[in-house]
């Protein structure tokens, strides 16, 4: 079943398909940000400017960790914020010499960089996801 919203942001309106976004990004302030699947628009939504929309995010966000976070989600903190990432969304992986793995959020263009010494939980659940879905195994 797909999650639907409709949300009003700079003047528009927009129907979105929360299931198809391949990442939400929280800032420190409360801020929630994410990209419109196929075309990389950033949303950005305060919590003190678009109080409804953040709200409707949040609880899909909530309900999504309580049903399938553990099978293809990956919450990982990054320059200061707090990604969370489908996994299922992401075309491409890379092992660094060093050990670190790198992807690019597909509709935010932006490269997460997972180090395994200060990421550790995260950077096992990438791997284990990467092996399990390809058949591969990095590094």
């Amino acid at each position: 079943m797909t999650y639907w919203i409709k949300i009003s942001y700079e003047r528009n309106q927009y129907v979105i398909n929360l299931d198809r976004v391949s990442a939400f990004v929280y800032e420190p302030n409360g801020t929630l940000k994410f990209w419109l699947p196929d075309n990389g628009f950033p949303i950005v939504l305060n919590p003190q400017a678009n109080p409804e929309a953040h709200q409707k995010v949040l609880a899909y966000i909530k309900e999504v960790r309580g049903q399938v976070f553990d099978d293809y989600w990956v919450e990982i903190n990054y320059e200061r914020n707090k990604y969370l990432v489908n996994l299922k969304c992401i075309s491409s992986f890379a092992s660094e010499p060093n050990g670190r793995i790198t992807f690019w959020l597909p509709d935010g263009a932006i490269p997460i960089v997972i180090n395994p010494q200060s990421s550790k939980e995260d950077y096992q659940k990438v791997i284990k996801y990467i092996q399990r879905e390809t058949g591969h195994s990095l590094p």
